[in-house]
Protein backbone atom coordinates (compact mmCIF):
# COMPACT_ATOMS: atom_id res chain seq x y z
CA UNK A 1 0.00 0.00 0.00
CA UNK A 2 1.18 3.49 -0.71
CA UNK A 3 1.83 4.98 2.73
CA UNK A 4 1.57 8.52 1.46
CA UNK A 5 -1.96 7.89 0.23
CA UNK A 6 -2.80 6.30 3.56
CA UNK A 7 -1.61 9.35 5.49
CA UNK A 8 -3.58 11.61 3.17
CA UNK A 9 -6.66 9.47 3.69
CA UNK A 10 -6.42 9.75 7.45
CA UNK A 11 -6.10 13.52 7.21
CA UNK A 12 -9.09 13.87 4.89
CA UNK A 13 -11.26 11.70 7.08
CA UNK A 14 -10.27 13.09 10.46
CA UNK A 15 -13.31 15.37 10.53
CA UNK A 16 -15.59 12.49 9.58
CA UNK A 17 -14.48 9.57 11.70
CA UNK A 18 -12.87 9.64 15.13
CA UNK A 19 -10.26 6.90 15.56
CA UNK A 20 -10.81 4.30 18.22
CA UNK A 21 -8.54 1.92 20.08
CA UNK A 22 -11.00 -0.15 22.10
CA UNK A 23 -14.60 -1.07 21.53
CA UNK A 24 -15.69 -0.55 25.11
CA UNK A 25 -14.11 2.71 26.22
CA UNK A 26 -14.83 5.16 23.38
CA UNK A 27 -17.76 7.40 22.53
CA UNK A 28 -19.81 6.62 19.39
CA UNK A 29 -18.27 7.37 16.02
CA UNK A 30 -18.47 10.99 14.95
CA UNK A 31 -21.66 11.66 13.08
CA UNK A 32 -21.14 10.68 9.46
CA UNK A 33 -23.39 12.53 7.01
CA UNK A 34 -26.00 10.22 5.55
CA UNK A 35 -25.79 12.24 2.35
CA UNK A 36 -22.74 13.59 0.60
CA UNK A 37 -20.38 10.78 1.64
CA UNK A 38 -20.10 7.08 0.80
CA UNK A 39 -21.38 8.11 -2.63
CA UNK A 40 -18.44 7.67 -4.98
CA UNK A 41 -15.75 5.08 -5.49
CA UNK A 42 -13.22 7.62 -4.24
CA UNK A 43 -15.20 7.99 -0.99
CA UNK A 44 -15.09 4.21 -0.49
CA UNK A 45 -11.40 4.04 -1.30
CA UNK A 46 -10.49 6.88 1.08
CA UNK A 47 -12.50 5.35 3.91
CA UNK A 48 -10.87 1.92 3.56
CA UNK A 49 -7.30 3.17 3.00
CA UNK A 50 -6.43 3.33 6.73
CA UNK A 51 -7.16 -0.39 7.00
CA UNK A 52 -3.90 -1.04 5.19
CA UNK A 53 -2.13 0.11 8.33
CA UNK A 54 -3.17 -3.24 9.82
CA UNK A 55 -0.53 -4.88 7.65
CA UNK A 56 2.79 -5.72 9.24
CA UNK A 57 5.76 -8.01 8.84
CA UNK A 58 7.99 -8.49 11.90
CA UNK A 59 11.52 -9.09 10.60
CA UNK A 60 12.99 -9.05 14.12
CA UNK A 61 10.54 -11.24 16.03
CA UNK A 62 12.56 -13.29 18.52
CA UNK A 63 12.17 -17.05 18.67
CA UNK A 64 14.29 -20.15 18.96
CA UNK A 65 15.78 -19.19 15.56
CA UNK A 66 16.50 -15.47 16.02
CA UNK A 67 17.61 -13.77 19.23
CA UNK A 68 18.84 -10.34 20.23
CA UNK A 69 20.99 -8.87 22.98
CA UNK A 70 17.91 -8.41 25.19
CA UNK A 71 15.64 -11.44 25.08
CA UNK A 72 11.89 -10.97 24.74
CA UNK A 73 9.46 -11.81 27.52
CA UNK A 74 8.20 -14.73 25.45
CA UNK A 75 11.68 -16.26 25.30
CA UNK A 76 12.39 -15.71 29.00
CA UNK A 77 8.92 -16.88 30.03
CA UNK A 78 7.70 -17.50 33.57
CA UNK A 79 6.82 -14.45 35.64
CA UNK A 80 8.24 -12.11 33.02
CA UNK A 81 4.89 -12.58 31.32
CA UNK A 82 2.00 -11.02 33.22
CA UNK A 83 -1.61 -10.00 32.68
CA UNK A 84 -1.61 -6.36 31.50
CA UNK A 85 -4.04 -3.78 32.81
CA UNK A 86 -4.94 -2.73 29.27
CA UNK A 87 -3.75 -3.10 25.70
CA UNK A 88 -2.14 -6.48 25.16
CA UNK A 89 -3.71 -6.80 21.70
CA UNK A 90 -7.32 -6.44 22.92
CA UNK A 91 -8.05 -3.48 20.62
CA UNK A 92 -11.04 -3.11 18.34
CA UNK A 93 -10.66 0.20 16.50
CA UNK A 94 -9.99 -1.37 13.10
CA UNK A 95 -13.06 -3.59 13.40
CA UNK A 96 -15.14 -0.56 14.29
CA UNK A 97 -14.07 1.19 11.08
CA UNK A 98 -14.79 -1.95 9.04
CA UNK A 99 -18.28 -2.44 10.41
CA UNK A 100 -19.07 1.26 10.07
CA UNK A 101 -18.07 1.08 6.43
CA UNK A 102 -20.09 -2.06 5.70
CA UNK A 103 -23.17 -0.50 7.30
CA UNK A 104 -22.99 2.47 4.90
CA UNK A 105 -21.38 1.20 1.72
CA UNK A 106 -24.76 0.59 0.05
CA UNK A 107 -25.27 4.35 -0.06
CA UNK A 108 -22.83 4.45 -2.98
CA UNK A 109 -24.20 4.68 -6.49
CA UNK A 110 -21.64 2.44 -8.19
CA UNK A 111 -22.57 -1.24 -7.72
CA UNK A 112 -19.16 -2.46 -8.89
CA UNK A 113 -17.43 -0.18 -6.38
CA UNK A 114 -19.74 -1.42 -3.62
CA UNK A 115 -18.76 -5.02 -4.32
CA UNK A 116 -15.06 -4.24 -4.64
CA UNK A 117 -14.69 -2.19 -1.46
CA UNK A 118 -16.98 -4.48 0.51
CA UNK A 119 -14.48 -7.15 -0.51
CA UNK A 120 -11.63 -4.98 0.78
CA UNK A 121 -13.41 -4.43 4.11
CA UNK A 122 -14.28 -8.10 4.54
CA UNK A 123 -10.70 -9.10 3.67
CA UNK A 124 -9.48 -6.93 6.51
CA UNK A 125 -12.18 -8.17 8.87
CA UNK A 126 -11.01 -11.74 8.24
CA UNK A 127 -7.42 -10.63 8.85
CA UNK A 128 -8.45 -8.74 12.00
CA UNK A 129 -10.15 -11.79 13.48
CA UNK A 130 -7.32 -14.10 12.44
CA UNK A 131 -4.98 -12.02 14.58
CA UNK A 132 -7.45 -12.10 17.46
CA UNK A 133 -8.04 -15.88 17.28
CA UNK A 134 -4.31 -16.55 17.18
CA UNK A 135 -3.76 -14.42 20.23
CA UNK A 136 -6.78 -15.17 22.41
CA UNK A 137 -8.65 -18.19 21.02
CA UNK A 138 -12.37 -17.53 21.56
CA UNK A 139 -13.28 -13.86 21.00
CA UNK A 140 -16.55 -11.93 20.60
CA UNK A 141 -17.71 -11.79 16.99
CA UNK A 142 -19.09 -8.42 15.88
CA UNK A 143 -20.25 -7.76 12.33
CA UNK A 144 -22.55 -4.78 12.93
CA UNK A 145 -22.15 -1.25 14.26
CA UNK A 146 -22.59 -1.00 18.00
CA UNK A 147 -23.41 1.99 20.19
CA UNK A 148 -22.28 2.47 23.77
CA UNK A 149 -25.61 1.16 25.10
CA UNK A 150 -25.69 -2.04 23.05
CA UNK A 151 -25.86 -5.11 25.26
CA UNK A 152 -23.71 -7.02 22.76
CA UNK A 153 -20.72 -5.02 23.98
CA UNK A 154 -20.88 -7.01 27.20
CA UNK A 155 -21.45 -10.49 25.82
CA UNK A 156 -19.08 -13.39 26.50
CA UNK A 157 -16.56 -14.62 23.98
CA UNK A 158 -18.02 -16.49 21.03
CA UNK A 159 -16.78 -20.02 20.28
CA UNK A 160 -13.73 -20.23 18.05
CA UNK A 161 -15.68 -22.29 15.51
CA UNK A 162 -18.28 -19.54 15.03
CA UNK A 163 -15.55 -16.96 14.48
CA UNK A 164 -13.68 -19.18 12.01
CA UNK A 165 -16.89 -19.87 10.08
CA UNK A 166 -17.54 -16.14 9.78
CA UNK A 167 -13.93 -15.53 8.70
CA UNK A 168 -14.30 -18.07 5.90
CA UNK A 169 -17.52 -16.36 4.78
CA UNK A 170 -15.77 -12.99 4.73
CA UNK A 171 -12.74 -14.19 2.82
CA UNK A 172 -14.84 -16.10 0.29
CA UNK A 173 -16.77 -12.88 -0.38
CA UNK A 174 -13.48 -11.05 -0.85
CA UNK A 175 -12.19 -13.72 -3.24
CA UNK A 176 -15.36 -13.45 -5.33
CA UNK A 177 -15.48 -9.65 -5.45
CA UNK A 178 -11.93 -8.31 -5.42
CA UNK A 179 -10.23 -7.64 -8.77
CA UNK A 180 -7.98 -10.34 -10.23
CA UNK A 181 -5.41 -7.93 -11.66
CA UNK A 182 -1.99 -8.17 -10.03
CA UNK A 183 -1.39 -5.22 -7.71
CA UNK A 184 1.55 -5.31 -5.32
CA UNK A 185 0.25 -2.65 -2.91
CA UNK A 186 -3.50 -3.28 -3.07
CA UNK A 187 -5.43 -6.34 -1.97
CA UNK A 188 -6.89 -8.40 -4.80
CA UNK A 189 -8.40 -11.83 -5.34
CA UNK A 190 -5.00 -13.50 -5.01
CA UNK A 191 -4.20 -11.72 -1.76
CA UNK A 192 -7.50 -12.98 -0.37
CA UNK A 193 -6.69 -16.54 -1.47
CA UNK A 194 -3.25 -16.24 0.14
CA UNK A 195 -4.83 -15.06 3.40
CA UNK A 196 -7.32 -17.92 3.28
CA UNK A 197 -4.52 -20.46 2.78
CA UNK A 198 -2.65 -18.89 5.71
CA UNK A 199 -5.42 -18.85 8.30
CA UNK A 200 -6.95 -22.17 7.26
CA UNK A 201 -3.54 -23.86 7.51
CA UNK A 202 -3.11 -22.30 10.94
CA UNK A 203 -6.51 -23.48 12.10
CA UNK A 204 -6.21 -26.96 10.63
CA UNK A 205 -2.84 -27.67 12.21
CA UNK A 206 -3.85 -26.02 15.49
CA UNK A 207 -6.82 -28.36 15.77
CA UNK A 208 -4.76 -31.36 14.72
CA UNK A 209 -2.03 -30.84 17.32
CA UNK A 210 -4.02 -29.26 20.15
CA UNK A 211 -7.08 -31.43 19.74
CA UNK A 212 -10.20 -30.20 17.99
CA UNK A 213 -12.87 -31.14 15.51
CA UNK A 214 -12.74 -30.74 11.74
CA UNK A 215 -9.00 -30.17 11.42
CA UNK A 216 -9.05 -31.79 7.99
CA UNK A 217 -11.78 -29.41 6.80
CA UNK A 218 -9.51 -26.43 7.32
CA UNK A 219 -6.47 -28.19 5.89
CA UNK A 220 -8.46 -28.96 2.75
CA UNK A 221 -9.58 -25.32 2.51
CA UNK A 222 -5.96 -24.19 2.88
CA UNK A 223 -4.74 -26.56 0.17
CA UNK A 224 -7.54 -25.56 -2.20
CA UNK A 225 -6.93 -21.83 -1.74
CA UNK A 226 -3.19 -22.20 -2.29
CA UNK A 227 -3.75 -24.40 -5.34
CA UNK A 228 -6.03 -21.78 -6.88
CA UNK A 229 -3.20 -19.25 -6.63
CA UNK A 230 -0.78 -21.74 -8.17
CA UNK A 231 -3.16 -22.62 -10.99
CA UNK A 232 -3.93 -18.94 -11.59
CA UNK A 233 -0.47 -18.52 -13.09
CA UNK A 234 -0.14 -14.87 -12.05
CA UNK A 235 2.91 -15.33 -9.81
CA UNK A 236 6.35 -16.89 -10.00
CA UNK A 237 9.48 -16.92 -7.86
CA UNK A 238 12.10 -14.22 -8.32
CA UNK A 239 15.29 -15.67 -9.87
CA UNK A 240 17.21 -12.63 -11.12
CA UNK A 241 20.81 -12.94 -9.99
CA UNK A 242 20.86 -16.72 -10.11
CA UNK A 243 21.32 -19.34 -7.43
CA UNK A 244 23.87 -17.38 -5.41
CA UNK A 245 22.10 -14.00 -5.23
CA UNK A 246 18.40 -14.13 -6.10
CA UNK A 247 17.12 -14.91 -2.59
CA UNK A 248 19.14 -12.06 -1.05
CA UNK A 249 18.30 -9.59 -3.81
CA UNK A 250 14.57 -10.31 -3.57
CA UNK A 251 14.50 -8.66 -0.13
CA UNK A 252 17.21 -6.01 -0.54
CA UNK A 253 16.06 -4.25 -3.72
CA UNK A 254 14.00 -1.10 -3.37
CA UNK A 255 10.94 -2.17 -5.31
CA UNK A 256 8.82 -5.21 -4.48
CA UNK A 257 8.99 -7.84 -7.20
CA UNK A 258 5.44 -8.10 -8.65
CA UNK A 259 6.03 -11.70 -9.63
CA UNK A 260 6.63 -13.00 -6.11
CA UNK A 261 5.26 -10.33 -3.78
CA UNK A 262 1.50 -10.81 -3.77
CA UNK A 263 1.16 -7.91 -1.35
CA UNK A 264 3.92 -5.66 -0.01
CA UNK A 265 4.26 -2.59 2.17
CA UNK A 266 5.42 0.32 0.04
CA UNK A 267 8.50 2.11 1.37
CA UNK A 268 9.96 3.39 -1.87
CA UNK A 269 7.50 6.00 -3.09
CA UNK A 270 8.53 9.64 -3.43
CA UNK A 271 9.06 11.40 -1.11
CA UNK A 272 10.59 8.32 0.53
CA UNK A 273 9.20 6.79 3.68
CA UNK A 274 11.91 4.65 5.23
CA UNK A 275 12.41 1.96 7.87
CA UNK A 276 15.40 0.63 9.79
CA UNK A 277 15.85 -2.98 8.67
CA UNK A 278 19.43 -2.30 7.59
CA UNK A 279 20.44 -0.50 10.77
CA UNK A 280 18.81 -3.28 12.80
CA UNK A 281 21.30 -5.63 11.19
CA UNK A 282 24.35 -3.37 11.06
CA UNK A 283 24.23 -1.14 14.13
CA UNK A 284 25.46 -2.24 17.55
CA UNK A 285 22.68 -0.13 19.07
CA UNK A 286 19.83 -1.92 17.27
CA UNK A 287 19.62 -5.22 19.12
CA UNK A 288 22.65 -7.16 17.82
CA UNK A 289 20.54 -9.92 16.22
CA UNK A 290 21.79 -13.44 15.59
CA UNK A 291 20.48 -16.72 14.31
CA UNK A 292 20.98 -19.67 16.64
CA UNK A 293 23.21 -22.65 15.95
CA UNK A 294 20.19 -24.90 16.30
CA UNK A 295 18.62 -23.13 13.32
CA UNK A 296 21.79 -22.88 11.21
CA UNK A 297 22.31 -26.62 11.66
CA UNK A 298 18.99 -27.31 9.91
CA UNK A 299 20.24 -25.96 6.55
CA UNK A 300 20.99 -28.88 4.24
CA UNK A 301 24.16 -29.39 2.29
CA UNK A 302 24.16 -28.14 -1.30
CA UNK A 303 23.74 -31.72 -2.54
CA UNK A 304 20.60 -32.16 -0.41
CA UNK A 305 22.22 -34.32 2.27
CA UNK A 306 21.87 -33.44 5.95
CA UNK A 307 24.57 -31.34 7.60
CA UNK A 308 23.91 -33.09 10.90
CA UNK A 309 24.66 -36.51 9.37
CA UNK A 310 28.33 -35.57 8.99
CA UNK A 311 30.96 -36.67 11.50
CA UNK A 312 32.00 -33.83 13.78
CA UNK A 313 29.29 -31.40 12.72
CA UNK A 314 28.82 -30.18 16.29
CA UNK A 315 32.40 -28.85 16.56
CA UNK A 316 33.01 -27.44 13.09
CA UNK A 317 34.39 -23.93 13.02
CA UNK A 318 32.51 -21.21 11.19
CA UNK A 319 34.27 -21.33 7.82
CA UNK A 320 33.97 -25.11 7.66
CA UNK A 321 30.31 -25.29 8.69
CA UNK A 322 29.07 -22.79 6.11
CA UNK A 323 30.80 -24.43 3.14
CA UNK A 324 28.66 -26.15 0.49
CA UNK A 325 25.37 -25.49 2.26
CA UNK A 326 21.93 -24.55 0.95
CA UNK A 327 22.72 -21.19 -0.73
CA UNK A 328 19.99 -19.51 1.29
CA UNK A 329 22.30 -19.73 4.31
CA UNK A 330 24.98 -17.57 2.68
CA UNK A 331 22.24 -15.21 1.49
CA UNK A 332 20.77 -14.90 5.01
CA UNK A 333 23.87 -14.46 7.23
CA UNK A 334 27.29 -12.86 6.87
CA UNK A 335 29.60 -15.52 5.48
CA UNK A 336 33.17 -15.78 4.17
CA UNK A 337 32.10 -14.55 0.72
CA UNK A 338 29.90 -11.69 1.92
CA UNK A 339 30.85 -8.18 0.80
CA UNK A 340 29.17 -4.81 0.59
CA UNK A 341 29.52 -2.38 -2.29
CA UNK A 342 33.31 -2.02 -1.91
CA UNK A 343 33.72 -5.78 -2.61
CA UNK A 344 35.96 -6.21 0.43
CA UNK A 345 35.46 -9.15 2.85
CA UNK A 346 33.03 -8.16 5.57
CA UNK A 347 33.39 -10.54 8.53
CA UNK A 348 30.65 -11.19 11.03
CA UNK A 349 31.17 -9.13 14.17
CA UNK A 350 30.15 -10.05 17.70
CA UNK A 351 29.79 -6.36 18.50
CA UNK A 352 26.71 -6.34 16.24
CA UNK A 353 25.56 -9.98 16.47
CA UNK A 354 25.47 -11.66 19.85
CA UNK A 355 26.03 -15.28 18.74
CA UNK A 356 27.95 -14.63 15.53
CA UNK A 357 25.41 -15.81 12.96
CA UNK A 358 24.78 -12.30 11.70
CA UNK A 359 21.56 -11.80 9.65
CA UNK A 360 21.72 -9.95 6.33
CA UNK A 361 18.18 -10.57 5.11
CA UNK A 362 16.57 -7.21 4.19
CA UNK A 363 20.00 -5.50 4.32
CA UNK A 364 20.37 -3.03 1.47
CA UNK A 365 23.82 -3.61 0.02
CA UNK A 366 24.80 -0.04 -0.82
CA UNK A 367 27.01 1.58 1.80
CA UNK A 368 28.68 1.01 5.14
CA UNK A 369 26.87 4.16 6.20
CA UNK A 370 24.07 1.84 7.28
CA UNK A 371 26.24 1.01 10.31
CA UNK A 372 25.23 4.27 11.92
CA UNK A 373 22.10 5.40 10.12
CA UNK A 374 18.69 4.63 11.55
CA UNK A 375 15.49 4.55 9.54
CA UNK A 376 17.25 4.72 6.21
CA UNK A 377 16.16 1.54 4.41
CA UNK A 378 13.72 1.97 1.54
CA UNK A 379 13.14 -1.60 0.38
CA UNK A 380 9.49 -2.70 0.24
CA UNK A 381 8.66 -5.41 2.77
CA UNK A 382 6.58 -8.51 2.00
CA UNK A 383 3.17 -9.14 3.53
CA UNK A 384 2.14 -12.06 1.31
CA UNK A 385 4.69 -13.85 -0.83
CA UNK A 386 4.17 -16.57 -3.43
CA UNK A 387 6.79 -18.70 -1.65
CA UNK A 388 4.55 -18.84 1.42
CA UNK A 389 1.59 -19.99 -0.68
CA UNK A 390 3.70 -22.85 -2.08
CA UNK A 391 4.71 -23.84 1.44
CA UNK A 392 1.12 -23.61 2.69
CA UNK A 393 0.00 -25.94 -0.07
CA UNK A 394 2.68 -28.55 0.60
CA UNK A 395 2.17 -28.50 4.37
CA UNK A 396 -1.61 -28.75 4.19
CA UNK A 397 -1.37 -31.76 1.87
CA UNK A 398 1.30 -33.37 4.06
CA UNK A 399 -0.75 -32.92 7.24
CA UNK A 400 -3.78 -34.39 5.45
CA UNK A 401 -1.67 -37.39 4.46
CA UNK A 402 -2.51 -36.87 0.78
CA UNK A 403 0.77 -35.31 -0.38
CA UNK A 404 2.22 -36.77 -3.58
CA UNK A 405 5.49 -36.24 -5.36
CA UNK A 406 3.57 -34.22 -7.93
CA UNK A 407 2.45 -31.87 -5.16
CA UNK A 408 6.07 -31.39 -4.12
CA UNK A 409 7.09 -30.77 -7.73
CA UNK A 410 4.73 -27.78 -8.01
CA UNK A 411 5.67 -26.30 -4.63
CA UNK A 412 8.84 -27.18 -2.71
CA UNK A 413 10.78 -28.00 -5.86
CA UNK A 414 10.33 -24.43 -7.11
CA UNK A 415 11.84 -23.02 -3.92
CA UNK A 416 14.82 -25.36 -4.16
CA UNK A 417 15.25 -24.78 -7.89
CA UNK A 418 15.72 -21.07 -7.22
CA UNK A 419 18.92 -21.82 -5.26
CA UNK A 420 20.03 -24.92 -7.17
CA UNK A 421 19.08 -27.43 -4.48
CA UNK A 422 17.93 -30.99 -5.26
CA UNK A 423 14.24 -31.68 -5.07
CA UNK A 424 12.61 -33.18 -1.97
CA UNK A 425 11.79 -36.85 -2.50
CA UNK A 426 8.68 -37.87 -0.57
CA UNK A 427 9.42 -41.59 -0.35
CA UNK A 428 13.01 -41.05 0.79
CA UNK A 429 12.00 -38.49 3.42
CA UNK A 430 9.36 -40.77 4.91
CA UNK A 431 11.65 -43.79 4.87
CA UNK A 432 14.36 -41.94 6.80
CA UNK A 433 13.05 -39.07 8.96
CA UNK A 434 15.74 -36.66 10.11
CA UNK A 435 16.75 -37.60 13.69
CA UNK A 436 18.02 -34.07 14.30
CA UNK A 437 14.58 -32.62 13.56
CA UNK A 438 13.01 -35.21 15.87
CA UNK A 439 15.44 -34.88 18.77
CA UNK A 440 14.45 -33.55 22.19
CA UNK A 441 17.23 -30.95 22.08
CA UNK A 442 16.41 -29.32 18.78
CA UNK A 443 13.40 -30.84 17.05
CA UNK A 444 9.70 -31.48 16.81
CA UNK A 445 9.03 -34.35 19.16
CA UNK A 446 5.25 -34.42 18.66
CA UNK A 447 5.27 -35.34 14.95
CA UNK A 448 4.19 -38.99 14.93
CA UNK A 449 2.29 -39.57 11.67
CA UNK A 450 3.36 -42.26 9.22
CA UNK A 451 4.54 -39.53 6.82
CA UNK A 452 6.42 -37.63 9.52
CA UNK A 453 9.59 -37.57 7.41
CA UNK A 454 8.09 -35.31 4.77
CA UNK A 455 6.25 -33.22 7.40
CA UNK A 456 9.64 -32.53 9.02
CA UNK A 457 11.21 -31.61 5.69
CA UNK A 458 8.44 -29.13 4.90
CA UNK A 459 8.88 -27.56 8.33
CA UNK A 460 12.60 -27.28 7.62
CA UNK A 461 11.88 -25.65 4.28
CA UNK A 462 9.36 -23.25 5.80
CA UNK A 463 11.71 -22.09 8.56
CA UNK A 464 14.55 -21.45 6.12
CA UNK A 465 12.55 -19.80 3.36
CA UNK A 466 10.46 -17.56 5.65
CA UNK A 467 13.01 -16.68 8.34
CA UNK A 468 12.57 -13.14 9.72
CA UNK A 469 9.16 -12.74 8.10
CA UNK A 470 7.16 -13.07 11.31
CA UNK A 471 5.97 -16.68 11.05
CA UNK A 472 8.09 -18.68 13.51
CA UNK A 473 6.21 -18.10 16.77
CA UNK A 474 2.84 -18.65 15.10
CA UNK A 475 4.16 -21.89 13.61
CA UNK A 476 5.35 -23.16 17.00
CA UNK A 477 1.96 -22.33 18.53
CA UNK A 478 -0.10 -24.10 15.88
CA UNK A 479 2.19 -27.16 15.93
CA UNK A 480 1.95 -27.25 19.76
CA UNK A 481 5.73 -27.03 19.76
CA UNK A 482 6.25 -24.22 22.26
CA UNK A 483 8.87 -26.39 23.90
CA UNK A 484 11.18 -25.46 21.01
CA UNK A 485 11.62 -22.06 22.68
CA UNK A 486 13.33 -23.86 25.59
CA UNK A 487 15.96 -25.41 23.33
CA UNK A 488 19.55 -24.03 23.27
CA UNK A 489 20.13 -20.43 22.14
CA UNK A 490 23.78 -20.95 21.21
CA UNK A 491 26.12 -19.53 18.61
CA UNK A 492 29.32 -20.28 16.69
CA UNK A 493 31.70 -22.98 17.96
CA UNK A 494 35.30 -22.13 18.89
CA UNK A 495 37.79 -24.90 19.78
CA UNK A 496 39.77 -22.65 22.15
CA UNK A 497 41.80 -19.45 22.52
CA UNK A 498 43.58 -18.15 19.48
CA UNK A 499 43.38 -16.10 16.31
CA UNK A 500 40.46 -16.67 13.93
CA UNK A 501 39.94 -15.78 10.29
CA UNK A 502 36.20 -15.59 9.67
CA UNK A 503 36.40 -14.64 5.99
CA UNK A 504 38.98 -17.07 4.64
CA UNK A 505 41.20 -14.32 3.26
CA UNK A 506 44.13 -15.23 5.53
CA UNK A 507 43.68 -12.23 7.82
CA UNK A 508 42.76 -12.41 11.50
CA UNK A 509 39.34 -10.94 12.34
CA UNK A 510 38.91 -12.23 15.88
CA UNK A 511 41.14 -13.06 18.83
CA UNK A 512 40.00 -15.06 21.86
CA UNK A 513 42.35 -15.03 24.84
CA UNK A 514 42.47 -16.19 28.45
CA UNK A 515 42.79 -13.88 31.42
CA UNK A 516 46.12 -12.08 31.53
CA UNK A 517 47.04 -12.97 27.95
CA UNK A 518 45.49 -10.11 26.00
CA UNK A 519 47.51 -9.30 22.87
CA UNK A 520 48.05 -5.80 21.55
CA UNK A 521 45.00 -4.22 19.94
CA UNK A 522 44.78 -4.33 16.16
CA UNK A 523 42.62 -2.22 13.88
CA UNK A 524 39.68 -4.22 12.54
CA UNK A 525 40.24 -7.15 14.93
CA UNK A 526 37.74 -7.98 17.67
CA UNK A 527 39.24 -9.28 20.93
CA UNK A 528 37.42 -11.06 23.75
CA UNK A 529 38.60 -12.52 27.04
CA UNK A 530 37.18 -16.00 27.53
CA UNK A 531 35.17 -16.55 30.68
CA UNK A 532 34.39 -12.87 31.12
CA UNK A 533 30.81 -11.69 30.55
CA UNK A 534 30.27 -9.87 27.29
CA UNK A 535 29.24 -6.66 28.98
CA UNK A 536 32.76 -6.57 30.40
CA UNK A 537 34.48 -7.14 27.08
CA UNK A 538 34.54 -10.90 27.19
CA UNK A 539 32.95 -13.98 25.69
CA UNK A 540 31.37 -17.00 27.34
CA UNK A 541 31.73 -20.42 25.71
CA UNK A 542 29.70 -23.45 26.79
CA UNK A 543 32.78 -25.44 27.94
CA UNK A 544 34.92 -22.74 29.47
CA UNK A 545 37.77 -22.11 27.04
CA UNK A 546 36.02 -23.90 24.18
CA UNK A 547 32.52 -24.56 22.95
CA UNK A 548 29.65 -22.58 21.49
CA UNK A 549 29.14 -18.89 22.10
CA UNK A 550 26.65 -18.57 24.96
CA UNK A 551 25.80 -14.89 25.16
CA UNK A 552 22.73 -15.35 27.36
CA UNK A 553 24.35 -17.68 29.88
CA UNK A 554 23.52 -15.39 32.80
CA UNK A 555 19.80 -15.18 32.07
CA UNK A 556 17.54 -17.65 33.85
CA UNK A 557 15.01 -18.84 31.30
CA UNK A 558 11.83 -19.98 33.02
CA UNK A 559 10.70 -21.72 29.86
CA UNK A 560 7.53 -22.07 27.86
CA UNK A 561 4.45 -22.86 29.96
CA UNK A 562 2.54 -25.53 28.02
CA UNK A 563 -0.61 -24.97 30.09
CA UNK A 564 -0.62 -21.18 29.64
CA UNK A 565 1.50 -19.73 26.87
CA UNK A 566 -0.30 -20.85 23.74
CA UNK A 567 -2.70 -17.95 24.32
CA UNK A 568 -2.25 -14.42 25.60
CA UNK A 569 -4.16 -13.10 28.63
CA UNK A 570 -7.16 -10.81 28.37
CA UNK A 571 -6.30 -7.49 30.07
CA UNK A 572 -7.60 -6.77 33.55
CA UNK A 573 -9.50 -3.61 32.64
CA UNK A 574 -11.37 -5.31 29.81
CA UNK A 575 -12.67 -7.99 32.14
CA UNK A 576 -13.63 -5.31 34.65
CA UNK A 577 -15.69 -3.55 31.99
CA UNK A 578 -17.24 -6.82 30.81
CA UNK A 579 -17.76 -9.37 33.56
CA UNK A 580 -18.77 -11.96 30.95
CA UNK A 581 -15.23 -12.21 29.62
CA UNK A 582 -13.48 -15.23 31.10
CA UNK A 583 -9.68 -15.44 31.32
CA UNK A 584 -7.52 -17.82 29.29
CA UNK A 585 -6.23 -20.89 31.17
CA UNK A 586 -3.23 -20.40 33.44
CA UNK A 587 -3.31 -16.62 33.53
CA UNK A 588 -4.03 -14.83 36.82
CA UNK A 589 -3.80 -11.18 37.72
CA UNK A 590 -0.42 -10.24 39.16
CA UNK A 591 2.69 -12.35 38.80
CA UNK A 592 2.52 -15.63 36.90
CA UNK A 593 4.75 -18.61 37.61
Amino acid sequence: MNKILSILSITVLSAILSSCEKLLDKQPLSQIPESGYFRTEQDLEFFTNPLYNMLNMDDRQQSDHLVQMTLSEIIIGGNRRTVPNSGGGWDWGDLRRINTFLARVDQAEDEAAISKYSGVARFFRAMFYFNKVKRFGDVPWYDTELGTSDEALYKPRDPRELVMTKMVEDIDYAIANLPSEVSVFRVNKWTALALKSRFCLYEGTFRKYHGGDEADKYLELAAAAAKEVIDGGRYRLYTTGGEEKSYFTLFSQDDADPGEFILAYDYSSSPRVNHNASSFTMSAAQGRPSYTKKFVDTYLMKDGSRFTDQDGWQTMTFIDEVQNRDPRLSQSIRNPKFTLSDNKPFPNKFSTSVNGYHPIKFLQDETLGYDVRVGYSSNDLPIFRYAEVLLNYAEAKAELGTLTQTDIDISIKLLRDRVGMPNLDVATANANPDPYLLSNETGYTNVTAANKGVVLEIRRERAIELVQEGFRLDDLVRWKAGYCIDQPLLGIYFPGPGEYDLTGDGKTNLVLYTKGNKPADEVGVEMFELGTPVNNGGMILTEGTKGNVFYHNNIALAGFNEQRDYFYPIPINERSLNNNLDQNPGWVDGLNF
